[in-house]
């Protein structure tokens, strides 16, 4: 193994995660042929095949299982001399791993902006998941120091601290019956088909938590991994949804989508900044997490008022 690469165990790691070519290269900002070129170098010079290959899907060989675990441990403990030497550069340079669940896409890019014009020698490396699940593996293999997710993880050694509220509120066509009646109540949800996200993403706990709450057992006629396909799926009238909405600032703005009067909405949560508890955050992850307490709540009152 004396000639294996970094690069080539980061984007081994990667594809491992996410059991794809495609996503692993969207994570690590490489085209994909470029990924499937690291992993085959990689495969030779250990001698051995450590994925198996379909037209669907990317999973570990066995081989390639026994070495995910050092190659994990490798990784975090460069990640942790990394942060070592930020700590002695102060905060005017260094990296910065974010993590966030997709549904937080629709603000934290550009809070990363602010963020970057105080701090412009900070090198920013930003991640989208679609799950909790995938969130808290990044934090576990320390590919990211901070996590921005609604629900906190549960037995995970993390801390999350609040920093805003996160609405949640059912979305229709601008012509449905829902649209323009002063109140719907809670019952009349069971007659409608619903959009849904998938298991395990926050989006579904929420809906899943306000049917529960009101004994409700709608159909779901149609499951999506995307706010902006579900949007798209709602505003063609193939159905409602509960969305957050910090996704729905455009589609507001200009009419296309309708947030009907709903007894027991929007549901509150909140939104969450996480950091593994064992670990000691680098200048600039401390720097982003005091950001993120201090601005989140009225940067997004400010940017989505409704």
């Amino acid at each position: 193994m004396k000639n294996v690469t970094l690069r080539q165990l980061r984007v081994f790691a990667a594809v491992a995660r996410h059991q794809s070519f495609v996503r692993a290269a969207e994570e690590l900002s490489l085209s994909a042929p470029a990924i499937s070129m690291q992993v085959k170098e990689l495969e030779v010079e250990m001698g051995v095949k450590l994925f198996d290959r379909s037209s669907r899907s990317v999973s570990l060989t066995t081989v390639g299982e026994y070495l995910l675990a050092p190659t994990k441990r490798m990784l975090s403990t460069l990640r942790d001399a990394e942060d070592m030497i930020a700590r002695f550069r102060g905060l005017k340079t260094g990296p910065l791993d974010v993590g966030m669940v997709s549904t937080a896409k629709y603000f934290v890019p550009r809070m990363l902006v602010q963020f970057r014009d105080e701090h412009p020698g900070i090198e920013i490396r930003l991640q989208v998941c679609n799950n909790r699940d995938e969130i808290v593996g990044l934090l576990e293999q320390g590919t990211a120091e901070l996590a921005i997710m609604g629900r906190p993880p549960q037995g995970y050694p993390s801390r999350a601290e609040p920093f805003a509220m996160h609405p949640h509120v059912l979305v229709t066509a601008t012509d449905h019956r829902f649209a323009h009646a002063e109140e719907v109540p809670a019952a009349a949800l069971a007659e409608e088909g619903f959009i849904a996200r998938e298991p395990g993403s926050g989006t579904r706990a929420a809906l899943d938590e306000y049917l529960a709450a009101h004994h409700l057992s709608p159909r779901v006629v149609m499951q999506m991994s995307s706010n902006e396909a579900i949007k798209q799926a709602v505003m063609s009238g193939l159905g409602v949804s509960l969305l957050s909405l910090h996704t729905l600032g455009l589609e507001l703005k200009y009419g296309l989508i309708a947030t009907p009067n709903v007894q027991g909405l929007p549901l509150m949560r909140r939104w969450h900044v996480v950091h593994n508890r064992a670990k000691v955050l680098s200048p600039a992850a401390e720097a982003f997490r005091y950001f993120m307490l201090e601005r989140g709540e009225a940067f997004l009152a400010e940017h989505f008022p409704h």
